[in-house]
């Protein structure tokens, strides 16, 4: 697992995928990542997607004035915030909601992974302040 922390844009996956979210103009990036998660979601989620799904998921919090971190990482992804301003609809809200309790479930390595650290906990508090972040 290529993670420095245990925060949203605190491995490489996340970091690689903002140079996706750096050229889009709307939220359909972001859906995208929810939705081939929510559609593929009998199968195995790999820790790079669900890597992706919780950073896609910390743009969704900034986007609403609610994220949770904020540093040198983040510097790109506020910048793009700042630029597109974005007001995510409820059915974005959801799928990132359902998304992320994929990132949690017995079926994802990203879980399994953390689990075996002593930061499982840290992590687990940090998802929570996401999905606190995604409540209306």
């Amino acid at each position: 697992m290529g993670a420095w922390s245990h925060e949203p844009f605190g491995n490489d996956d996340a970091a690689d995928w903002v140079y996706e979210l750096e050229n889009a103009q709307d939220d359909a990036v972001l859906a995208k990542v929810f939705e081939s998660a929510i559609e593929n979601k009998d199968e195995y989620l790999e820790a790079d997607d669900a890597s992706v799904i919780i950073a896609a998921v910390e743009v969704i919090a900034k986007l609403l004035g609610k994220g949770t971190q904020a540093d040198a990482y983040t510097a790109q992804i506020d910048e793009w915030v700042n630029t597109v301003k974005i007001e995510p609809s409820p059915e974005l809200l959801e799928k990132a909601r359902t998304a992320l309790d994929l990132v949690l479930s017995d079926d994802s390595e990203l879980n399994e992974l953390w689990g075996e650290t002593e930061y499982y906990d840290d992590w687990r508090a940090n998802i929570a302040a996401l999905k606190t972040a995604l409540a209306k």
